[in-house]
C-alpha cells in the first residue's frame, strides 16, 4: 500500500491486527513449520561415545549408535531431516576415507536408513575433514605456498557422492566449492543409476569467522593457510547470483546459502532472481552466539532462535538448516 492509496482509507489503523498473538499468527506473512528444518549430525567410529562440542552446547560428536537415538528423537520431535558430517579415524592427503565403502558416513547412512527409514538423510560431500591437510581438494606444494588442485579434486569428489547414494542418502550436499563439482557430481550419480538423488549444493559458501565452532566440531580445520581462494568473499553479492547461476545449469536441485544470518541479502537476491527451492546454513557461530549470550542471560534462547530463524525465513529460505533444529521442533509444537 503506497501513501497515495492511504488518503482513501483516514481510519486505517495496522496496530488493529497486532492486538493480540491470534490476531497475528492469523495475519502473519511468514511461518516457521517443522517441516522446513534440517539438522546438521557429526558421527565418529567408537560405540557409546557421546564428545561433547565445547564451543556448541548442547552438541556433541556421536558414535553410529548414539547417532540414531539422536535422530530418532530429532524425528519423533518432527524434524524431517538430517545433514551427516563424519569424521575420520584416519586422514590422507586423497581424502581415502570420503569414499571408502566402509567409511564412516557409509556405515552411518546405512544403519539410520534401516533403523529410521522416513527420515530424509542428506550427507556432506566434501574433502576437508578426510585430508591430512584440512583442505577442501588435493594439494600442490609450490615453493614458497601451496595450491588448491581443483579439476584432480572432482573426481575424489564425485566418488564420494556416489558412494554417499549406494550407502542409501536420499540427497547429497557438496560443500566444498570447487568449480565444475555439481556437473562432475551429476554426470557420476548418473552413470552408477542413481538418477533420482538430489543434489543440494553449497552455492554460495563464503569464507567465514563464523565458521569456527564447526571445525573443532568436524575436526576440520585447515593445516596451513585458509579457504579464501575457493570459498565466497564477504563483500561480494552479484557473485553469489553467479555461482548459483552455475549450479542450477551443472544440476543441483537444491541450492544453499551458507552462513545465513549475516547473509540474509543474498538469500534474498537469490529466491527472487532464480525462484528455486533454497536453503539457508544457521551456522556454528550463529548458533554458538545465541547460546552463549543466552547462558549469561543477555538474551531469551527461544526468542532470538525463532526470530532469527523467521529473519532467514522471510529473506526467501525453504529449508533452514539449524543446529537448534530439535528445541525448534518442541517449541513450534508448544505453541
Amino acid at each position: 500500500m503506497d501513501s497515495s492509496s492511504l488518503g482513501r482509507f483516514p481510519e486505517y489503523r495496522p496496530r488493529r491486527l497486532r492486538q493480540s498473538p491470534a490476531l497475528r499468527r492469523l495475519v502473519a506473512e511468514n511461518r516457521l513449520v517443522t517441516d522446513q528444518l534440517v539438522l546438521p549430525l557429526f558421527v565418529r567410529a567408537g560405540r557409546r561415545v557421546r564428545h561433547p562440542v565445547s564451543s556448541m552446547p548442547g552438541v556433541c560428536q556421536l558414535s553410529p549408535d548414539e547417532l540414531v537415538r539422536d535422530a530418532a528423537a530429532a524425528h519423533r520431535a518432527g524434524v524431517p531431516a538430517v545433514l551427516l558430517f563424519g569424521i575420520p579415524d584416519r586422514k590422507d592427503a586423497r581424502a581415502s576415507e570420503a569414499y571408502a565403502a566402509k567409511g564412516i558416513v557409509q556405515r552411518a547412512v546405512r544403519l539410520l536408513k534401516r533403523e529410521l527409514p522416513t527420515l530424509l538423510v542428506i550427507t556432506d560431500v566434501c574433502l576437508c575433514e578426510y585430508m591430512s591437510h584440512g583442505h577442501c581438494g588435493i594439494v600442490k606444494a609450490l615453493e614458497d605456498h601451496a595450491s588448491i588442485l581443483n579439476d584432480p579434486s572432482l573426481k575424489l569428489l564425485a566418488q564420494s557422492a556416489v558412494s554417499h547414494a549406494d550407502a542409501g542418502a536420499d540427497m547429497v550436499a557438496p560443500s566444498d566449492m570447487m568449480d565444475g563439482r555439481v556437473a562432475a557430481i551429476r554426470t557420476a550419480l548418473d552413470g552408477a543409476g542413481f538418477l533420482d538423488t538430489p543434489i543440494l549444493s553449497y552455492a554460495a559458501k563464503y569464507a567465514s569467522s563464523f565458521y569456527g565452532p564447526f571445525r573443532e566440531a568436524a575436526e576440520s580445520a585447515p593445516k596451513f593457510g585458509d579457504r579464501r581462494s575457493y570459498q565466497m568473499d564477504a563483500a561480494n553479492a552479484r557473485e553469489a547470483l553467479r555461482e548459483v547461476a552455475l549450479d542450477l545449469q551443472e544440476g543441483a536441485d537444491i541450492v544453499m546459502v551458507k552462513p545465513a544470518l549475516a547473509y540474509l541479502d543474498v538469500i534474498y537476491r537469490v529466491k527472487t532472481q532464480f525462484g528455486c527451492p533454497t536453503a539457508a546454513y544457521a551456522v556454528s557461530g550463529e548458533f554458538s552466539m545465541i547460546q552463549a549470550a543466552a547462558a549469561r542471560g543477555w538474551l531469551d534462547e527461544r526468542a532470538a532462535t525463532l526470530e532469527s530463524l523467521l529473519a532467514i525465513r522471510r529473506a526467501g529460505a525453504d529449508l533452514l538448516i539449524t543446529y537448534a533444529a530439535v528445541a525448534v521442533a518442541q517449541w513450534l509444537r508448544a505453541g
